[in-house]
């Protein structure tokens, strides 16, 4: 069974950073892309950033310049290095990952992580 387990969220004053990691375990064979998604209260869950297995990155307009979405493809684990935050980046920020597992080898699996709790106070 294959597990994405996060953990590094907390409480920072605006203007404070923060650094995010999420690691899979399990048996799988392989992992795809790995990326990071937030939720707010009352809004919907919203790309962060993604990062391929070769390291080509994508943000959200609103994280640009502030946010860094990086991995440990040798240690399967993708990490979000979140700095000037903001209190409006303030949300339950999940993992994501496509794995290649023994079920799918060539199909991947999209996982998610149980979500980690960042609070942002003014």
């Amino acid at each position: 069974q294959v597990q994405l387990v996060e953990s590094g969220g907390g409480l920072v004053q605006a203007g404070g950073s923060l650094r995010l990691s999420c690691a899979a375990s399990g048996s799988f064979f392989s992992i795809n892309a790995m990326g990071w998604y937030r939720q707010a209260p009352g809004k919907q869950r919203e790309l962060v950033a993604t990062i391929t297995t070769g390291g080509t990155t994508n943000y959200a307009d609103s994280v640009k310049g502030r946010f860094t979405i990086s991995r440990d493809n040798a240690k399967n684990t993708v990490f979000l290095q979140m700095n000037s935050l903001k209190p409006e980046d303030t949300a339950v920020y999940y993992c994501n990952a496509g794995i290649y597992t023994i079920v799918t080898p060539t199909i991947p699996l999209n996982y998610w992580g149980q979500g980690t709790q960042v609070t942002v106070s003014s």
